[in-house]
């Protein structure tokens, strides 16, 4: 069974390979939204294990190591806390089992969570006093696997011209160890093959390798993720971004679907897109890369999000406010053309009362028309009062954005990357959506003063509405006078009002049910609550 779903995911990955970046971007999309599935399945083995530890004897100590080492394989690249707990228990029961190569593998394997989460000094420390020697074939390859990884990712780290050679150099000897212990043509000696050579640059070499191991060999989830992920590096460092970006996809797939928490692929793929241009995606993969290497706990992961993160962020959030702004214009735009529209048919009506032959039509027109006409007076000062507000509104949102940008590139510039997010941290969305409010709410009431006091006639004295003193209008005001702006539908207003659509459905329903007047005729009622005169005016 486990070769068939093997096969399978080879499969998929294969026909995945074919599809365009866009539909890759929606597969990945939808299996984030699967990711507690995914998590679910991982915490019902775990819980099967634990249980039969439980059920173990106190005193048949080997099997209680067996069970561990299961729970801690599960966690390695799930949970560092948890990986950690049982690698604690596996070094105990290993000195109650006076068993020194056991005492071994349990450093080994607290070593490799330690890695993980980006403690360097404490990966070697724990390493310290191993005799490779005495190590059974299994664990001496990863012994040599840990301290090939530590080496290079410390050099990658350091990334000094000094230091950083000597610890390539170490790597490569650790490398070629492990490499010797493989089993011919095994994943791991194709693997380990493939990676030293794309550490020391020879990508065309480390191609072959990756590529003939990723569509030629039965890989699980988790291997077939690790494999894109490097050859995907290959790739970036060769020039060729696209089929980097569709592998990365495809590696954090299989980190989702392989409940792997300990991953870099999704943080990759948000960098790459960024650089592409596409600041959308990237922040939304590096919020999913942030909130993993979270729930794993790798410290280096997580600063190296951090560094990126607020400038994907301000980048996204300037993209959003130049789409609000563009179609804010295209609002105006519409506006201009309804209220031409709305001339020509005017036009369009004083022709047609000079054509009328008989004096009665020709009143009925007049009264026709006059109705019109004060309905449109009344619309255009809506709209004029409207489009000035939102004028002024769109006029104050670029300035903040142009203020924003020159304080994130001065920030930029002088490499205050942390800055940059103490910045973000000042916009108070919550102010000013209460500016918002508090602005259409004024609005409003300029154009119909009338309306707390008409609304407040359809309804008996006790279940009347009234503002107190440091309100405008009451959030049940407020839905009713966007249904007299002619916004009727509820997903809009809740929109506006940031509320879920229940909630103003609710909070009609409610309102309506203690109404002297029901049905359409309450709706016909608060529609005709008018506006100031404005021909008096």
């Amino acid at each position: 069974m486990k070769s068939f779903f093997c096969v399978l995911w080879l499969m998929l990955c294969t026909v995945g390979a074919f599809c365009g970046t866009e539909d890759l971007l929606a597969q990945l999309k939808t299996e984030i939204s699967r990711k507690p599935n995914y998590d679910q399945q991982k915490e019902a083995a775990l819980k099967q294990i634990k249980k039969d530890l439980n059920r173990t004897s106190a005193q048949n100590k080997a099997r209680q190591y067996q069970l561990c080492s299961l729970i801690y394989d599960q966690y390695r690249s799930y949970q560092y806390d948890s990986a950690a707990v049982y690698a604690g228990k596996m070094q105990q029961l290993g000195i109650l089992l006076n068993d020194k190569p056991k005492q071994n593998y349990s450093k080994i394997k607290t070593a490799f969570i330690l890695l993980s989460s980006g403690m360097f000094k404490e990966t070697f420390d724990n390493l310290k006093g191993i005799d490779a020697r005495y190590l059974n074939d299994t664990s001496r390859f990863e012994y040599y696997s840990i301290l090939t990884r530590a080496n290079y990712d410390l050099a990658q780290f350091n990334n000094d011209r000094n230091y950083s050679p000597r610890y390539n150099t170490v790597a490569n000897r650790y490398i070629d160890s492990a490499i010797a212990m493989s089993k011919q043509g095994s994943y791991d000696k194709l693997y380990l093959t493939g990676y030293k050579l794309e550490k020391n640059k020879q990508y065309q070499q480390a191609e072959t390798i990756f590529t003939d191991l990723l569509y030629k060999h039965k890989l699980t989830r988790h291997q077939y993720a690790i494999v894109a992920s490097t050859l995907s590096d290959v790739y970036i460092m060769t020039g060729r971004q696209p089929q980097s970006i569709d592998l990365l996809i495809q590696a954090a797939i299989g980190d989702i679907q392989s409940s792997t928490k300990e991953t870099v692929a999704m943080f990759w793929l948000a960098q790459q897109l960024y650089k592409n241009g596409d600041s959308k995606n990237a922040y939304t993969f590096i919020q999913q890369a942030m909130a993993d290497a979270e729930f794993y706990g790798a410290r280096q992961r997580q600063f190296q999000i951090s560094t990126v993160l607020p400038i994907v962020a301000a980048q996204e959030l300037m993209a959003s406010e130049s789409a609000r702004t563009r179609s804010m214009m295209y609002l105006m735009g519409i506006t201009v053309v309804a209220l031409l529209v709305i001339l020509f048919t005017f036009i369009l009506f004083k022709q047609l009362r000079k054509v009328q032959a008989k004096e009665k039509i020709i009143e009925d027109k007049n009264t026709e028309l006059e109705s019109i006409n004060i309905k449109l007076l009344e619309d255009a000062r809506i709209k004029e009062d409207y489009i000035g507000y939102f004028f002024n509104a769109i006029s104050g949102y670029i300035l903040k954005l142009e203020k924003l940008k020159h304080s994130i590139d001065t920030k930029l510039s002088i490499k205050k990357y942390e800055d940059i997010q103490i910045i973000i941290n000042k916009i108070n969305i919550k102010k000013e959506r209460e500016d918002l409010f508090y602005t259409f709410d004024h609005v409003f009431l300029k154009i119909f003063p009338n309306f707390i006091t008409a609304f407040n006639s359809l309804f008996n004295e006790k279940d009347q509405i009234w503002p107190k003193e440091h309100e405008v209008l009451t959030t049940d005001l407020r839905i009713f006078a966007l249904v007299r702006l002619g916004i009727t539908d509820t997903e809009a207003i809740a929109n506006i009002l940031e509320y879920s659509e229940k909630t103003i459905y609710v909070y009609k329903m409610r309102i309506k049910a203690k109404a002297l007047i029901h049905g359409d005729e309450f709706d016909q009622r608060i529609m005709a609550i008018e506006a100031v005169d404005s021909v008096k005016e």
